[in-house]
């Protein structure tokens, strides 16, 4: 059947005919969401409805390639973009439920109905797949390349993917940038995207001087003016560079834009070959965005056959104390005369402030084992931190060879003997095939003394020279280093890397990522208080983020000479570890600065990381955000909620309670006076005993929040 869109050109004109040569529309199971797919002129085209409101407008899609010398007869020079028909249409459905190793609920169902649309291209004869699935909170598809004679190398010079927005939605964005995602969070029209760019950027440290002024990055979460939450991401990113958005802010259509390496070109391909899904989370309630799994299930099941040895952790570290700047990484000043491989440390002079020395990372241990912490961080233990960051050098760090002060086998031995585990570090500096040639040794030092999680960063520019964080060989970087580091039953915490898309699923072990703009940042000048109201509905789509909360001494100048300060109450740090997800857990402070206020300590100390079920009670994008989790194999539940500088009234109906169950209930709640700035360690303790249909009303803050455990009796 044919279907004609009509346009009536200037009087005296032909009338313009644009033809639907195919047309296939699917939705959801349960009827909500709506997707059309279309062939109109020889180009593909799709639209995205949720209860017969626009989401995505009809957008167009494909892949532009570049030429390529290699390819025969020019033929890998044609664009994947027209000339199509529709050579075959597979629809079906899909349901399972499936057991994530760790995560936020017990089970996970994947339930979706998919379309497969085939596509022939004339007169190239090559083959293209466009493959949708359909769930009930939104849409994933990808271009998939069967092997085949006519299309079996080719460069994509751009993709173009394009998402038409209805409206000119409210949206949380950061500026495109190749190389990181550390920046804060913009909220504006996307009309003002253009006009807000400049003032969000840091343009000396930044390689968004090559983008565009529009341009994106995913996850970006918006908001209708009709009360719709839209989210654009991608999940199963591998073997292809990370995807932006570049807004053409007249019409209001986003394109795909993706990282390019150091000659420009975005993607090699090899066929056959599947992109990332391209994912489209929609919902009229917000909650609905933080409880979404589309990305995880868009993601291939667990490859790894042993995931026993992978356990969800809570850790402390030697790490707080370097980024405020009272200690140092390195063991001594005498820079720059320290070179890898050619230094004799042992007749080095020591700084005096080298933090990961032997006698204080004791302390540590000691902390760990005294309040029941799984693992002990150490940032700075080994050879090269004197000449490491911002110098684009090739061989920067071995990850074997310790400082003279830190005796890796004692403690080690100290560490075990107390039940504790150290964590390791490895901090590339972006140096991507000094840390391949030394990951083996690194990997089996790790074996050797009994670490099973590893801490990776990749501080500064990218090495090959000119490459960036997000590009196609440097995103296989970091899905390499986590298959290596599997073999040797070791869970990866990476930093700096590309931000997260679900892949988690696939290899449990990357058990955590930053990625995006951590607590670190409260040292460098801070963060606004929405900032941690915002990165669950954008970076944290992807997967968990080692956020790296729980700073109770959050004046840093009254303990060191850092003029900044936390932009949260000590009752808002609790919080975190519910509101932002994560597995991997740190208690960020110094041990000193807990032992002062131990009562709030203690929530940290019960807080588990590891879940059952969770269940999202109240959202909004940069305001407030309450959820409630049931710790995994018990009948115990943690709610935290946190806000924005605004404060916010919580009405908590304790409805997710087991029936015929009484709890202990302790409520962790800012005092009357408290707030992030004037008064952020006034909080409140109270204990009580409540039951399944109670009610508690909690006044939160400015920049603060709540928290509660509930222990069943």
């Amino acid at each position: 059947m044919l279907f004609c869109s009509l346009a009536t050109m200037a009087q005296g004109t032909h009338m313009a005919v644009m033809v639907d040569e195919g047309i296939e529309t699917i939705e959801s199971p349960n009827e909500n969401v709506f997707l059309t797919f279309r062939i109109r002129d020889g180009k593909p085209y799709y639209s995205i409805a949720y209860k017969q409101r626009a989401v995505v407008k009809t957008s167009g899609m494909g892949l532009q390639l570049a030429k390529d010398k290699h390819a025969s007869k020019g033929l890998a020079e044609t664009d994947l973009l027209d000339g199509f028909k529709i050579a075959n249409v597979q629809k079906s459905t899909f349901d399972e439920t499936w057991k994530p190793v760790w995560g936020e609920t017990r089970t996970i169902r994947n339930h979706y109905n998919e379309l497969a649309v085939t596509l022939k291209q004339e007169p190239t004869n090559r083959t293209m797949i466009i493959r949708f699935r359909v769930y009930d909170d939104g849409v994933g598809f990808r271009y998939e390349f069967p092997q085949q004679k006519e299309l079996n190398y080719f460069i994509v010079k751009e993709e173009k993917t394009q998402f038409a927005m209805a409206g000119d939605h409210t949206a949380w964005w950061l500026p495109g940038d190749y190389d990181t995602q550390e920046q804060e969070t913009q909220e504006s029209k996307l009309s003002e995207i253009r006009s807000k760019f400049r003032q969000a950027v840091n343009w000396s440290n930044s390689s968004v001087a090559i983008f565009s002024e529009t341009g994106v990055q995913t996850s970006l979460q918006m908001k209708s003016k009709d009360g719709l939450y839209i989210n654009i991401h991608e999940a199963a990113l591998v073997d292809y560079p990370a995807m932006h958005l570049n807004l053409d802010d007249k019409t209001m259509v986003f394109e795909s834009w993706l990282t390019p390496d150091a000659v420009g070109n975005k993607a090699y391909v090899q066929t056959p070959f599947n992109t990332p899904w391209r994912t489209v989370i929609v919902s009229d309630d917000a909650r609905d965005m933080l409880s979404s799994n589309l990305i995880l299930n868009l993601n291939e099941p667990c490859k790894l056959e042993d995931t026993s040895w992978i356990h969800p952790t809570k850790y402390v570290g030697v790490w707080w104390e370097m980024i405020v700047g009272k200690s140092s990484w390195n063991y001594t000043d005498d820079y720059p005369s320290v070179k890898l491989g050619q230094t004799d440390y042992a007749k080095a002079k020591p700084n005096g402030r080298h933090a990961a020395n032997t006698e204080n990372v004791k302390k540590y241990i000691d902390f760990a084992a005294k309040h029941g912490f799984d693992q002990v961080l150490v940032e700075g233990w080994n050879i090269g931190w004197e000449d490491w960051a911002n110098m684009w050098k090739r061989d920067v760090f071995d990850f074997t060879t310790p400082y003279p002060d830190f005796d890796i086998k004692t403690l080690n031995e100290y560490a075990h003997a107390k039940g504790v585990k150290l964590m390791m570090h490895h901090e590339t500096s972006s140096s991507i095939p000094n840390y391949e040639r030394h990951m083996e040794k690194a990997f089996q030092l790790m074996n050797q003394y009994g670490y099973d999680a590893v801490k990776s960063g990749y501080v500064g520019d990218i090495i090959p020279r000119g490459d960036f964080h997000n590009s196609q060989n440097t995103v296989e970087h970091y899905l390499y280093a986590v298959k290596e580091a599997a073999k040797h039953k070791i869970m990866v915490n990476a930093h700096e890397a590309v931000r997260p898309t679900g892949l988690c699923r696939t290899y449990p072990n990357l058990i955590g990522n930053e990625s995006a703009r951590g607590t670190e940042y409260e040292a460098f000048g801070g963060s606004r208080p929405d900032h941690t109201v915002v990165l669950p509905f954008t970076r944290l789509q992807g997967g968990p983020m080692d956020y790296t909360p729980g700073i109770f001494e959050t004046q840093l100048s009254t303990w060191s000479e850092n003029p900044s300060w936390v932009r949260s109450t000590l009752v808002g740090q609790l919080a975190l570890y519910l509101t932002m997800y994560s597995p991997l857990q740190m208690a960020a402070d110094l041990p000193e600065h807990y032992e002062r206020y131990m009562d709030a300590f203690q929530f940290i100390k019960d807080v588990a990381c590891d879940w059952d079920d969770s269940k999202y009670l109240e959202a909004e994008p940069g305001d407030y955000i309450t959820v409630a989790r049931k710790a995994k194999d018990t009948d115990n539940w943690f709610v935290g909620g946190k806000c924005d500088e605004n404060g916010h009234l919580t009405t908590l109906k304790l409805d997710f309670l087991d029936k015929d169950k009484k709890y202990e209930c302790t409520i962790y709640a800012d005092a009357k006076d408290a707030h992030y700035e004037k008064n952020p360690k006034a909080y409140t303790i109270t204990k009580k005993t409540v039951k399944k249909g109670e009610t508690l009303k909690i006044k939160q803050a400015a920049g603060g929040g709540f928290a509660i455990s509930l222990f069943a009796k």
